[in-house]
């Protein structure tokens, strides 16, 4: 491999969904990384095998699924979590075992409870451990930014004299400055004895809004792997953005000598758009390279200088992240061709009973209003396909309202394949549907959030709903489309509650966090 490659390591189905009410399921996570290997990732991080059994089935799901990508399953450096994530990365074609440990003196007093000394013991069992299994390990220094560097230099010669490939110095609470990080960086590779037997990679937490620029300037300092997540999700503040550092180093050759990776630029917002639509998050519209203002211009002198050269406001095109327009692209006399051929265009591969049944929900919504967009279909397909067990499902919905009238909801669902009718009235006609629902799936969730968006714009335009949902520690989202802002509203709250329902039914509960 070229030392002028930076691998991308995307972390999105591992730190990523550990960002709160941003959990998968198995089916998600699968056509997740699907996209993520058409996208062209080279690393992916499909989980962290020992937090749950639901992790683990999801590990090795995608390990026996992908073949181009490398799958990687997290292990802390005990015993039992590398010889779990072996076992769930048994059938994949090119596996990597991540072992990490914290190095700096605030978690080895306040978390790990031992000394330097040990840790270098536990370095160097976990790695030996995980090349019995694989011959590429990664090791990661948790919280590397705030550790004695002259440490580094000894936990990274033990890492590699172990046998790891990779070395990743996290800046695990998003603490460091680029310059610093950039300073940190160069030491390392030059005073740790093997460093060019091994990878050195970045792994930065945006606390501070620096995520991006940490991980540029440690690529600048010698870094060849940068792991990150699609839109940047993960925990509090979130993970180095994909998208972003990958758009800098191409839209920046003169900055970024020689520097590239191998992303499907075209995939960048087919896979934004996945992800957005999987967890029921939207993408903030001023988020840089895939928000909805991204390549707007409202400013007069702006709209007239893109008029008449594009690169006087625009230092990337829409096309060059795989950005479709927002005209019309399908109406209720396009067929199964036109609609499947768009659906892959969005990143979407679906068929069987699957594509018939959104197509049948595309055909509907063509009925009711006269244009259909991109955000269209993928809201279709959000609520037709990207599904759970369906324990609770929606029938029908009869709403009376007004300033003369007590705000009822009859609402009518099929629980466990039952059908099920009940009527409650509330304060408003959403307050008085959720009351239904909650009478029906018995639910003792608490209502944390409620937002509505419309997808599109127009009068006729489908509406979609986010709900977020608590129940025993758990934070869940749930999203629900239709033009009926109330049918919305009832399916993204019996989205979340088959989120819910499914968290239960999974064995495990261990939640053991990552760098």
């Amino acid at each position: 491999m070229s030392n002028q490659l930076i691998r991308i390591f995307d972390t999105t189905l591992r730190d990523g969904e550990q960002s709160p009410g941003c959990s998968m399921n198995l089916e998600e996570k699968l056509q997740l990384a699907r996209q993520l290997e058409r996208l062209g990732v080279d690393i992916i991080e499909a989980g962290f095998p020992i937090a749950s059994e639901g992790d683990f089935e999801s590990v090795q799901a995608i390990a026996a699924e992908l073949k181009d990508a490398g799958v990687c399953g997290l292990a802390r450096t005990g015993s039992a979590d590398v010889e779990r994530a072996a076992q769930a990365l048994e059938k994949a074609r090119s596996p990597r075992i991540h072992t990490f440990i914290a190095t700096s003196d605030i978690h080895l007093e306040h978390k790990l409870k031992m000394n330097r000394e040990r840790v270098l013991e536990e370095v160097d069992r976990a790695v030996r451990q995980a090349r019995g299994y694989c011959d590429d390990v990664e090791f990661s220094a948790e919280d590397a930014t705030r550790s004695d560097r002259d440490y580094l230099v000894e936990v990274f010669k033990t890492a590699i004299e172990a046998g790891a490939s990779t070395c990743n110095v996290p800046d695990t609470v998003g603490y460091t400055q680029p310059e610093e990080y950039a300073t940190l960086m160069r030491y390392l590779i030059e005073k740790v004895p093997g460093s060019d037997r091994a990878v050195f990679s970045v792994h930065c937490h945006d606390d501070l809004g620096l995520a991006v620029s940490n991980s540029l300037a440690a690529v600048l300092a010698g870094a060849r792997q940068v792991e990150c997540t699609v839109n940047g999700i993960g925990e509090r503040a979130g993970n180095t953005s994909m998208e972003e550092v990958v758009m800098a180093l191409k839209t920046r050759p003169d900055v970024f000598r020689d520097l590239d990776t191998k992303i499907r630029a075209q995939e960048i917002y087919p896979s934004s758009r996945m992800l957005s639509t999987i967890i029921g998050v939207p993408v903030p519209p001023n988020k840089a390279i895939v928000g909805d203002n991204a390549f707007a211009h409202e400013a007069g002198i702006h709209q007239d200088g893109v008029l008449k050269a594009a690169i006087t406001y625009e230092i990337m095109t829409p096309q060059s992240i795989g950005r479709p327009s927002n005209e019309l692209v399908l109406g209720k006399h396009s067929g199964r061709h036109a609609f499947g051929d768009r659906l892959k265009e969005l990143g979407f591969e679906i068929e069987g009973e699957e594509f018939q049944a959104a197509f049948r929900r595309f055909k509907d919504l063509a009925d009711k209003k006269k244009t259909i967009y991109n955000e269209d279909l993928e809201a279709i397909v959000a609520d037709s396909v990207i599904g759970l067990d369906q324990r609770f499902e929606f029938v029908d919905l009869s709403i009376l309202s007004g300033t003369f009238a007590e705000p009822t909801a009859t609402l009518a669902l099929k629980v466990d394949g039952e059908l099920q009718k009940a009527t409650s009235t509330g304060i408003g006609p959403i307050d008085a549907i959720f009351k239904a629902i909650a009478e029906l799936c018995e639910s003792k969730s608490e209502l944390e959030r409620f937002q509505v968006n419309a997808v599109t714009g127009g009068m006729d335009a489908l509406g979609e709903v986010s709900v977020t949902l608590g129940e025993d520690g758990r934070r869940v989202i749930g999203h629900g489309a239709h033009p009926d802002i109330m049918v919305a509203s009832a399916k993204a709250y019996l989205h979340a509650l088959n989120k819910i329902s499914w968290h239960k039914s999974r064995r495990g509960s261990a939640e053991p966090r990552g760098i």
